[in-house]
């Protein structure tokens, strides 16, 4: 959709598919810092001169509305809601963002892969309230589940394999199966509360 660097006058509200938001260091390393789903909206930049300093891959066939940035503007002086969308948006990024710093930064291998399921798992079954889906199609790669990590991809791999045999996760041909909830939220670290409210969480839109 667009890429660091980008100083497009549009916006972009993600109507179907699945987008990685990511950085690169100068190396050429890459780092995922989000996994965009439907009812996301990208390409807000920080300031109206400063260019994108992330970037957005499709990692599916995508739908989105383009909307030029002097539309929105002119929408929101008119209609609170649109404000009130993009400031749950921004506040949603901001939680995501802060939440993966954390895994990052002081939870486990296991607990960051354990982490990113539970939350992809539970985003996507949000789409359809009622639906207690326990399989999904994940369209990740094991190098992007580690580019959003922070691992390589051989010890992604030992940590699916790990789980699958401990009958906790299957993750196999982008489709992702929970096996045992109940531990997969003992591995992640979550109280049941917690849990809880992130399996009722209403579409994330």
């Amino acid at each position: 959709l667009f890429s660091l660097g980008w100083t497009g006058k549009s916006v972009f509200n993600l109507l179907d598919g699945w987008v990685a938001v990511y950085t690169l260091l100068e190396d050429g390393r890459r780092q995922i810092v989000q996994f965009a789903l439907p009812g996301a909206i990208l390409g807000i930049l920080p300031s109206r001169r400063g260019p994108a300093t992330i970037g957005a891959q499709a990692l599916t066939d995508v739908t989105v509305a383009v909307i030029p940035v002097p539309v929105l503007t002119a929408h929101t002086r008119t209609e609170p809601e649109i404000c009130q969308r993009l400031v749950r948006s921004l506040a949603r990024d901001c939680s995501l963002a802060f939440d993966h710093l954390t895994s990052i930064g002081r939870r486990s291998a296991r607990e960051r892969v354990a982490h990113l399921l539970l939350e992809l798992f539970t985003r996507y079954r949000a789409q359809w309230p009622g639906n207690h889906i326990e399989e999904m199609t994940l369209p990740l790669t094991q190098e992007q589940i580690g580019d959003a990590t922070g691992l390589t991809f051989v010890h992604v791999n030992r940590v699916l394999s790990a789980m699958r045999k401990e009958g906790i996760v299957q993750f196999h041909y982008r489709r992702l199966r929970i096996l045992n909830p109940d531990r997969l939220i003992e591995v992640v670290g979550l109280d049941t509360e917690t849990a809880m409210g992130w399996l009722e969480r209403r579409p994330w839109t």
